[in-house]
């Protein structure tokens, strides 16, 4: 991808308000307060973000092109990942403060580069390996096990981060012979599926407010995604990765402004060690020429670690 000045400054702005729009959408599932079950959440969230399909489909392409793939094994994988991270996220912004689940969610990176090494067979060197424990120190630094007492809320931040790699992975290794509405079509079909039969037997009637809480949730998040998308035609990944972590700083904003959360001094530590990591991935895919494909699919996702299979790049 060749870029001119002008055009990466366009794409990390445009990348910067992609991730605010984000955080946004955050606090709109968090002020649900658990009022509705984190899958019936989920499910609206979905259904509201289908609006971002036509901005998918390019010239010559149809809506059941959503059904198409060239593997659909990985096809259905990113089916099944893909709700059961969103209604982790939910759950993690549910019970714990944004910034919290944010530092955890942030983990992502860290189970991209262990699953990359299993299933992808790439090789990585001493240094991302470093990136690795320096993620999961700040974890235990964060959740300080032992200490005090974890939730759900915790569990879900991790499944979040974890099934978002599992996604990430099975793009890499499908690569660019898929299309992006079909990349965006298995993650929000399998959410709609697999969200709406859970929420069929304990089913809460959304009032007024929650209506547009649930509208909030997933038209802001499809919007970033558009925001995203057209980042990523502007600006390599090297330069739009590390934009994520700009939400950190917005999740201690609205967490505190919306839900009066704090941060504490341990909290902070482990974020400077995730953050670090996550960063410091970011900074040997750069060396290593990593390309960027677009993310379409609305999970926590570090663009620069996307890497199509069969270039990999050099250990490091």
């Amino acid at each position: 991808m060749t870029s001119t000045p002008d055009q990466t400054t366009r794409g990390v702005l445009l990348a910067f308000a992609a991730f605010a729009v984000f955080s946004f959408s955050d606090a709109s599932v968090k002020l649900i307060g658990g009022k509705l079950p984190p899958y019936e959440s989920a499910f609206f969230g979905a259904v509201f973000a289908l609006a971002i399909t036509p901005f998918l489909l390019n010239r010559g392409d149809r809506w059941r092109d959503i059904f198409v793939t060239a593997d659909r094994p990985l096809w259905l994988v990113r089916f099944f990942a893909y709700p059961v991270g969103v209604i982790g996220s939910v759950t993690a912004f549910t019970y714990l403060p944004m910034a919290e689940a944010f530092i955890l969610i942030f983990l992502q990176p860290a189970f991209i580069t262990i699953m990359s090494v299993v299933f992808l067979k790439e090789k990585v060197g001493v240094r991302r390996w470093g990136a690795v424990a320096i993620g999961f120190i700040g974890v235990l630094v964060v959740l300080r096990p032992g200490f005090r007492e974890l939730s759900i809320g915790h569990l879900g931040a991790l499944f979040a981060g974890f099934s978002g790699s599992v996604s990430v992975v099975a793009f890499r290794a499908i690569g660019a012979r898929e299309k992006h509405v079909s990349l965006f079509g298995a993650g929000i079909l399998g959410a709609i599926v697999v969200c709406g039969l859970l929420t069929v037997p304990d089913f809460v009637a959304p009032d007024a407010i929650q209506w547009a809480e649930l509208a909030g949730y997933g038209l802001l998040a499809a919007f970033a995604n558009v925001l995203t998308i057209h980042a990523a035609r502007h600006a390599p990944g090297a330069y739009i990765g590390p934009t994520q972590y700009s939400q950190m700083l917005w999740a201690i904003l609205l967490g505190y402004l919306l839900f009066g959360d704090g941060v504490d001094l341990p909290m902070l530590a482990g974020m400077v060690l995730i953050v670090g990591s996550g960063l410091l991935t970011l900074v040997r895919e750069k060396a290593r020429g990593t390309p960027l494909p677009p993310s379409v699919s609305g999970e926590r996702q570090v663009p620069a670690v996307l890497a199509p299979e069969g270039q990999p790049g050099p250990a490091s």
